[in-house]
């Protein structure tokens, strides 16, 4: 890292964690769709990536941080709907 003046990815002073849900992230993305593909130009990696997390990745699949349940974007509408009714 120091050869190409790189800083590690981290939030707070010593603390790589902090990052383990973006890692995810990007291994599930990677895992399911970018290594499936070849990408001609950024910006069509750039317009089916946005359009997968967006159709898809938010969606339809069912994410294990939220315990299996429904997609975010369910899941949002669930935790609105809690904090309306309280």
């Amino acid at each position: 890292m120091k050869q190409f003046k790189m800083k590690p990815s981290r939030s707070r002073e010593g603390n790589y964690w902090d990052n383990a849900p973006m890692e995810s992230f990007f291994g599930t993305l990677k895992r399911e769709l970018v290594h499936h593909r070849k990408y001609h130009t950024r910006q069509e990696a750039t317009a089916e990536i946005s359009e997968h997390i967006k159709t898809f990745y938010n969606r339809q699949r069912r994410h294990a941080s939220l315990g299996n349940l429904p997609p975010p974007a369910a899941y949002w509408k669930k935790y609105i709907r809690q904090q309306e009714a309280a």
